[in-house]
């Protein structure tokens, strides 16, 4: 496993974050397997991965609650867990965003499931309209002062909101986003007109999700086909939101480079996003140890300027449709 640093700061994290998103019940297409999750976390342990990403949202705690199981006899060192706030975790007042009363809530409920007394990133999950990043701010800050969190993160939203995070930071002393998790792969590359020159230009670390577009660039789906049942193409509608003919001669070129370089796919695809500049960590979902293993063997997969240049030709990076 390789290491690096996130963004500006001193922290090393392996070069893939597993996600665990997937470990749950919330959906069909998830693990639905407690010990075999478990056993997938111990696996991704083993092969170097320190960084781990959940939210407190994933199957409302369940996710942050197997991960905690996992990490229980590991080196708490050595680890950085990541997890989220703002979804709603109940019904009611107060029961989703980022008021400074519903964070403080949600980091108690989120180390008590993950059995540990402190997070190594705490991210903000969307961001909230209605409450202003100046209380958000304070908030982390007061949680970063006080050794319960030890940097704090962001995710999916423009870049003129993250800049105001940033520089309202800056302006009233608070602690500083040290990194960005965008959606960003080879064909979701709107980030690359929006929040991704933010944060090369801030020394912001960056963790895209879905590096590969919901399996679209694993190569299971076919141009001409419909998803079989059981995948996430059959249940999801955002996946089968890939399948433009744009998308798709985007996949041949990853196909065929991944016949040059006796690669999969799913490699070939992780490889390109590692050789963005800006990238710190894919956030990798494997379900499975073969998945796992496939992913991590992306690390030793290079790629040309060439054919970095060829997967990258079928699309222009624009701001997504309203």
């Amino acid at each position: 496993m390789a290491y690096t640093r996130l963004g500006d700061t001193g922290l090393e994290v392996s070069q893939l974050c597993l996600g665990c998103m997937n470990f749950g019940s919330e959906q069909p297409w998830m693990m639905n397997d407690r010990d075999a999750s478990i056993d997938l976390i111990h696996e991704a342990m083993d092969l170097g991965i320190n960084f781990l990403d959940t939210a407190n949202v994933y199957s409302t705690g369940e996710s942050e609650d197997i991960v905690g199981d996992a990490v229980e006899s590991a080196s708490r060192d050595e680890l950085v867990l990541a997890t989220k706030v703002y979804g709603e975790m109940r019904d009611g007042p107060n029961g989703q965003g980022l008021s400074r009363k519903h964070i403080l809530d949600q980091v108690d409920a989120s180390l008590d499931r993950l059995g540990t007394d402190y997070v190594d990133l705490y991210q903000i999950h969307r961001w909230d309209e209605h409450t202003p990043i100046e209380e958000t701010l304070s908030a982390l800050d007061h949680l970063v002062e006080t050794g319960r969190v030890r940097y704090i993160g962001a995710s999916t939203m423009t870049a003129y909101q993250f800049t105001k995070a940033l520089y309202t930071s800056d302006i009233e002393d608070y602690e500083r986003f040290a990194c960005m998790q965008p959606e960003y792969s080879a064909v979701a590359r709107y980030e690359e007109a929006n929040l991704l020159d933010v944060c090369e230009a801030e020394g912001v670390g960056v963790i895209p999700w879905s590096p590969l577009a919901g399996g679209f660039l694993t190569g299971k789906y076919e141009r001409d086909g419909d998803p079989e049942d059981g995948t996430r193409g059959a249940a999801s509608e955002s996946v089968r939101g890939y399948f433009t003919d744009e998308n798709w001669d985007v996949l041949d070129a990853v196909r065929a480079v991944a016949a040059e370089e006796d690669a999969s796919p799913a490699q070939v695809a992780l490889a390109w996003l590692l050789e963005q500049d800006v990238v710190t960590a894919p956030i990798i979902g494997p379900r499975t140890s073969e998945h796992l293993h496939e992913n991590v063997a992306a690390l030793g997969v290079e790629l040309s300027e060439s054919q970095v240049d060829r997967i990258a030709a079928p699309k222009t990076p624009q701001y997504p449709k309203a």
